[in-house]
């Protein structure tokens, strides 16, 4: 009984967290949509499913391989280098800790596009044929885990976190936030920072199915994908989501599909 504490204790933080995330989008959603859609829409459940099992399970699994890694990759650095980091301010090291860990996240998520075998878990997420903020936490946990990976390895192989786990914690509630506001269904603009942060409609264009889902990759900030060529901002928003390949509606079986033997789609390579 003593073990079923902890878990009851983690399932009522995750519950009163998505009641606060569904305070503050639901009506932000109602008020500003970009496409109308019921609160109680199709697939909901499902990406509630998603959202309990990727916050226990990844979180759970996660933490320890992603030290150790980080550890094994911080001896591969050069001492003059880490102690140049060591000695910033802490507001340096957490402004760096994002950028670098930005950088991370980008290719990794580039990576789960153009690679077969990454694709078939990846697509889970592109799946959702309406966007809103739940559509955040709809992955598979081994995206998810790989995600993770390439967004935490180098800010601790750097040392950005000093050795306290109060600049990963604000890393990690920062790119979470983040992540549920640009996939709200949200109809908002904000000029010229566009091409610096990540924002709705920036992110609302890699879930598009067409060719600009290729583009696009990064969670926080735009400037990413100008750096290494994958930006793209047409003049309206888009109006078809989703992929084309079937994707069960179950949870269990969104679970197994990418294991199937008959998920052979590969993500189509375009030209930008």
């Amino acid at each position: 009984m003593e073990s079923l504490h902890p878990l009851l204790v983690q399932i009522l933080s995750l519950s009163a967290w998505l009641l606060l995330l569904c305070a503050v989008f639901v009506p932000l959603e109602r008020l500003a949509s970009i496409q109308r859609q019921a609160v109680f829409r199709p697939q909901l459940l499902t990406d509630i499913g998603w959202y309990a099992l990727n916050s226990i399970v990844v979180g759970a699994v996660v933490g320890g391989p992603i030290v150790l890694m980080g550890a094994a990759v911080h001896q591969l650095i050069p001492t003059a280098v880490l102690d140049a980091i060591a000695a910033l301010p802490g507001w340096v090291r957490l402004i760096l800790g994002l950028v670098v860990g930005e950088i991370g996240y980008y290719w990794g998520h580039r990576f789960t596009h153009e690679i077969p075998l990454l694709w078939r878990f990846h697509a889970i997420h592109h799946s959702a044929k309406g966007i809103d903020f739940l559509s955040n936490t709809r992955a598979h946990p081994v995206d998810m885990v790989f995600a993770r990976i390439w967004g935490f390895i180098p800010v601790l192989a750097l040392g950005l976190t000093g050795g306290s786990p109060t600049i990963a914690i604000l890393i990690l509630m920062a790119g979470t936030l983040w992540g549920f506001f640009i996939h709200a269904n949200v109809r908002w603009r904000f000029g010229p920072l566009e091409h610096v942060i990540t924002t709705p409609y920036f992110h609302h264009w890699h879930h598009t199915n067409d060719d600009r889902r290729d583009h696009n990759y990064a969670a926080m900030f735009a400037f990413v994908d100008h750096l290494f060529g994958t930006y793209v901002s047409p003049d309206h928003w888009p109006t078809e989501y989703g992929i084309d390949a079937p994707m069960p509606s179950s949870l269990g079986m969104q679970l197994l599909n990418p294991f199937m033997p008959s998920r052979r789609r590969a993500p189509v390579t375009r030209e930008s």
